[in-house]
């Protein structure tokens, strides 16, 4: 299977090809083995903090959601077994982030998060964003999605990347961009329509 970059190369950090499968790094922290976090940090550290800075713009904001999410992880496995570690550390970063971000509003803007939010609450409404049904109609929609189409929408709405950001990444026009997204955008409101979601 071909790897799909959405964050650029390297995202993982330096080091992985070393590092520990996720099902053994889950299994020290069933062990409650504090080595747990130091793996996953040699893993996924890297990849957690381009999520936090990306949307916090500052590198001490996003070490300390960073520390806040292997707490979080540390804590919530067990119970929990993640199936995909990658994706479990990210959601909990993410989640950190936008609230920390949200603390720091008035006082740190991020522009890219904040128009990018914008264009998404024209099809799905930020306070509704985290809800179980919601995530379940999103995670459908994407998994129907032409893979480049998901990269881009992932880009945009899940790392909160700039369209310049994603033109250069994708080699692409800003307008290229653009275009993509808001079709997209409408697919997904007409998706969410159909399953009787309405916004």
């Amino acid at each position: 299977m071909q790897k799909i970059v959405l964050m650029g190369e390297g995202a993982d950090g330096p080091g992985k090809e070393d590092a520990l499968k996720d099902t053994d790094i889950i299994e020290l922290y069933f062990a409650r083995d504090e080595a747990a976090i130091a793996e996953t940090d040699k893993k996924y550290g890297a990849y957690c903090m381009s999520i936090a800075r990306q949307i916090l713009n500052s590198t001490p904001d996003a070490e300390e959601c960073l520390s806040d999410t292997y707490l979080k992880t540390w804590n919530a496995i067990p119970p929990e077994r993640p199936h995909d570690l990658k994706a479990f550390l990210g959601c909990i970063i993410r989640r950190l982030s936008l609230d920390r971000y949200r603390s720091l509003h008035t006082a740190k803007r991020n522009k890219n998060l904040e128009v990018a939010f914008e264009e998404l609450s024209e099809c799905v409404p930020m306070k509704d964003e985290d809800t179980g049904y919601l995530r379940e109609l999103l995670d459908e929609f994407l998994e129907g999605l032409d893979p480049k189409v998901r990269v881009t929408f992932m880009r945009r709405y899940w790392f909160a990347l700039s369209l310049a950001q994603i033109a250069g990444l994708e080699k692409c026009s800003i307008n290229a961009v653009v275009v993509r997204l808001y079709k997209t955008r409408n697919k997904l409101r007409e998706f969410l329509t159909e399953r009787g979601y309405h916004i």
